[in-house]
């Protein structure tokens, strides 16, 4: 479990995209000081999807893949040199700042406008029809790991409003026009829409 607050951003040193066992591709990400406490078995978001730690050496940590992860996300696009958004998991007791995010990307969406104003940017994502449904407006939803509110929602596409610092500390910065990115709609609303 997430709250989708990143807590910084990691550096791809290596991505062995054909691997000789069972998954489909491995990950080398230097984590910094994120590294910290940091065991084999433990849960990091990567850019919103929950991998496990299956190696750690100092600050560089090992994640594996498998082939659903890499076609449903934009991980299988990344290569080395990427930068992507880190969070640890939630750990019980500690304050819920985000929402709730679960690391089960939903899908991916484009981004289709980048529209910079006065001390924020709004982002404008196109996402496949079978997700806007779950995006409300003042809603939450997770973009490449990050808890955003939603401020319009049309047809195929909503929008996020970022200030200065959430720009600063993930790759958010580093995005343009046309950039895949992961998308986790609200726990919340996929529960009550299907109950419904």
């Amino acid at each position: 479990m997430f709250t989708g607050v990143i807590e910084g951003l990691g550096n791809i040193v290596r991505f062995d995209k054909k691997t000789s066992n069972r998954s489909a591709a491995k990950m080398k990400i230097k984590l910094g000081k994120i590294a910290k406490g940091l065991k084999i078995g433990d849960s990091v978001a990567i850019n919103g999807v929950c991998l496990t730690a299956i190696n750690i050496s100092k600050d560089v940590a090992e994640f594996e893949m498998v082939g659903e992860t890499i076609q449903k996300t934009n991980l299988g696009i990344l290569q080395s040199g990427n930068k992507v958004n880190i969070e640890r998991s939630l750990k019980v007791g500690e304050r819920l700042e985000g929402h709730f995010v679960l690391g089960h990307v939903d899908g991916v969406g484009i981004i289709s406008k980048m529209d910079k104003q006065p001390n924020q940017i709004k982002i404008w994502t196109k996402v496949p029809k079978e997700l806007s449904k779950y995006i409300i407006k003042k809603g939450s939803v997770t973009v490449d790991g990050i808890s955003l509110t939603v401020v319009d929602v049309l047809k195929d596409q909503f929008s996020v409003s970022i200030i200065p610092h959430t720009l600063k500390i993930t790759n958010l910065s580093y995005k343009k026009v046309g950039d895949k990115v992961n998308i986790e709609t609200d726990i919340l609303g996929k529960y009550i829409l299907s109950a419904g």
